[in-house]
């Protein structure tokens, strides 16, 4: 009996079976069926499929998961991403939603990723129509893995890569492309916090700059105010936990201010 219960309680899918084998033995016949039911369990232990993965077969989750492009001709393409906490890409449901949302509007504009991370929104772009990207990126390493992933999807002659931080633009602007603008603000939400001042400055400073038709898509979260910025009562905010994203196009012409 001691044998048995050993054998029976050496594994936890054996476990409901002692009880059975027990009673049989204390009913006289320990080597019949009890010895019965140890083989039938040892069994159904080899055919059982644990409903939970040792950890290293664990899937990825999906947000380490690489970025891939939505929509357009590019569809399906994934991207590289290393999982850096410093970058991080807008989920696919909230950049499926603004790309729903932009539709044809985005064909034909330049494209300019102030904080492009993978470059999942200034790529999506031109998988959707648009004429070229600058894509903004002040990590070095992550700038390289924007080359990379430009080339991978052959659109390397569409794309500016610009390592700098943006944030110092308005102490000098670039020259962008003179065509309508696509602008994608996707910061790192602390940024809207943290650099409040430097992130109105860049936002403003581009809406002034910007050609009639240009489009704006700042993400942020919840705890961002729109109403401060300019034409607030004008943006489309739509909110795609944690993200809120809003949407502006200028239509007005306006007098940019002198370049330096």
């Amino acid at each position: 009996m001691i044998g048995h219960e050993l054998i029976l309680t050496r594994s936890p899918y054996l476990v409901r079976n002692k009880h059975v084998s027990s009673c049989n033995a204390t009913m006289g016949n320990p080597c019949g069926i009890a010895y019965h039911n140890i083989i039938a369990a040892e069994r159904r232990e080899k055919n059982c499929v644990p409903t939970q993965p040792p950890k290293s077969q664990t899937p990825q989750s999906k947000s380490d998961s690489p970025p891939r492009i939505i929509g357009g001709s590019l569809r399906g393409r994934k991207l590289i991403y290393t999982g850096d906490p410093r970058t991080r890409p807008m989920k696919d449901r909230a950049r499926e939603g603004l790309f729903n949302l932009l539709a044809d509007a985005v064909k034909g504009k330049h494209a300019v990723d102030l904080f492009a991370g993978t470059g999942a929104l200034g790529l999506e772009a031109i998988s959707r129509g648009a004429a070229g990207a600058t894509l903004v990126e002040r990590h070095f390493p992550t700038a390289d893995i924007l080359r990379q992933n430009a080339a991978a999807l052959g659109v390397e002659a569409q794309c500016t890569i610009l390592p700098a931080n943006t944030l110092l633009w308005p102490q000098r602007w670039p020259q962008l492309p003179a065509t309508p603008w696509l602008v994608f603000c996707s910061p790192p939400y602390d940024f809207y916090i943290q650099h409040t001042d430097e992130m109105l400055a860049l936002v403003n400073g581009l809406i002034e700059r910007a050609l009639p038709l240009s489009i704006f898509c700042l993400e942020a979260d919840t705890r961002f105010d729109f109403a401060t910025l300019p034409q607030a009562h004008q943006w489309n905010v739509h909110t795609y936990p944690p993200a809120v994203i809003g949407i502006w196009e200028k239509i007005t012409s306006s007098t940019p201010p002198q370049q330096p």
